[in-house]
């Protein structure tokens, strides 16, 4: 009884260590937690991650079903959701997004790429990659929002669980491409805490069946999205040689975007 006691209590606190690291969201400190303010540790803690995104993918559920009540028309109700869901996070995985398409589209060596995603300024191919990026999730969030809101809203929990994990895919396939950066300092996800983490996120990426979303479009997102992810970690290698924190909110991105076309692909009718 006291190992489970022990065990959940580090759950619990790893899962608000992952909310903290990857949102906005004003937590105290609570009373399990050792060290509250401590850096995640991204060998052990991460394994929560896929329960901490689909909690912070509820915050954007829980926009898209307070707009569907409102009676405001899927479209809008998507634009809502999706924006709860950025200022939830801080849009950090958008700046990554951002940053990424800004540095490999503009710079011409290694070194001045990773100069460009340093910059906190947005160029050209930041800001189309960031206005692709919201026009493909609204535009599927919408579609999906028209076959059912309840049902939107749990694919918005099953995203964000799985994209956020599928981010973490670069920082375990690549080496550091700064000896400098916060990726560099921060201890790297071994292949055994993210199998963990991605079995974790298929169980929460399951939730839309209980709205009556077959397997197949989830199975199809599941695949879309991993495959999204590992083509950016191929192109951050070829690149700049290994990763980023940038690069890890890329992968994200496409993760998610791949995701939820390849559900709308399926359930369009």
């Amino acid at each position: 009884m006291d190992s489970l006691k022990t065990y959940l209590r580090r759950a619990a606190s790893d899962t608000v260590a992952c909310l903290r690291f990857y949102s906005r969201l004003p937590i105290p400190p609570l009373p399990f937690e050792r060290q509250p303010f401590a850096m995640l540790d991204f060998d052990r803690a991460i394994i929560m991650l896929p329960l901490a995104g689909g909690l912070i993918g509820g915050i954007g559920g829980l926009a898209l079903a307070m707009a569907n009540a409102l009676h405001l028309p899927p479209p809008i109700a998507a634009i809502l959701g999706l924006a709860a869901l950025v200022l939830a996070t801080g849009a950090m995985h958008e700046d990554g997004l951002a940053d990424t398409a800004d540095g490999f589209g503009g710079g011409g060596t290694v070194a001045r790429k990773l100069d460009i995603m340093r910059d906190s300024r947005i160029g050209s191919y930041g800001g189309v990659a960031l206005v692709l990026s919201l026009l493909l999730r609204v535009a599927a969030l919408g579609n999906l929002a028209g076959q059912g809101v309840f049902r939107a809203a749990l694919v918005l929990v099953a995203v964000a669980a799985v994209s956020r994990t599928l981010g973490l895919l670069p920082l375990v396939l690549l080496p550091p491409a700064r000896t400098d950066g916060a990726a560099f300092a921060a201890a790297r996800p071994s292949p055994q805490v993210l199998a963990c983490a991605l079995g974790l996120a298929c169980l929460v990426g399951l939730l839309p069946m209980a709205a009556g979303l077959a397997l197949r479009p989830l199975a199809s997102g599941f695949f879309c999205a991993g495959l999204a992810a590992w083509a950016v970690t191929g192109l951050a290698k070829r690149q700049i040689g290994g990763q980023t924190g940038d690069v890890a909110g890329a992968a994200q991105q496409m993760a998610e975007i791949a995701f939820l076309l390849a559900v709308v692909a399926e359930t369009a009718v």
